[in-house]
């Protein structure tokens, strides 16, 4: 190897700028805040609210909370300098909107009525899957900005998303099937996702 080549091998090893690094952690920043957000919210819907979590809100409370485990550790830790973080975190988010799609999909064919969310801002799924769009967004431009759309980078985007996309067929998979549709209207409003009454 000439000296030449051993130079360029050290500069391919470093990062294209302290620009482009800093610019990385602004975007895994960001979305650490919406998962701390979405987090905060989907646990006051139970615990401020009193509203009951299904199957579907766990697996998507349980997505988000690894998100805030991976994006905070990774940030604290350092590892948040490279785009390496964003690839890592891509697979949960990924996961956990291809549960919260299905989970609207449900409600919008009228097969679950779910409670309000904070606010009234629409329904607790719908919000979830609104907070998991930000943060898969949020962490898709992190990982572009920071390798800048190599070869390799295209190859750990593809293979996040389809892992993020099993790891939501497996949860929509092993989620239970909901009670049958009750024969009578409900007594009181909902406070889990549940059949709705459809009168004959």
């Amino acid at each position: 190897m000439t000296a030449s080549d051993a130079s360029d091998a050290a500069a391919a090893r470093l990062p294209s700028s302290p620009d482009a690094g800093a610019a990385t952690r602004v975007w895994a920043w960001a979305a650490l805040a919406v998962a701390v957000a979405g987090l905060t919210g989907s646990l006051f819907l139970s615990l401020g609210m009193g509203l009951k979590a299904c199957p579907l809100c766990f697996y998507q409370r349980t997505f988000m909370m690894s998100l805030v485990a991976v994006l905070g550790m990774g940030l604290l830790t350092g590892a948040g300098r490279s785009a390496r973080q964003g690839v890592l975190a891509l697979p949960l988010a990924a996961a956990g909107l291809g549960v919260a799609l299905f989970h609207v999909w449900l409600e919008v064919t009228s097969k679950l009525e779910c409670p309000s969310g904070l606010l009234g801002l629409g329904s607790a799924p719908q919000q979830s899957l609104a907070m998991f769009v930000v943060v898969f967004t949020l962490l898709l431009v992190d990982v572009l900005r920071g390798r800048r759309g190599d070869t390799r980078t295209w190859v750990a985007l593809v293979g996040a998303v389809v892992l993020g996309a099993l790891l939501a067929v497996g949860s929509i998979i092993a989620n239970p099937p909901p009670p049958a549709p009750p024969t009578s209207p409900y007594a009181k409003p909902a406070d889990v996702c549940r059949p709705p009454f459809h009168p004959q």
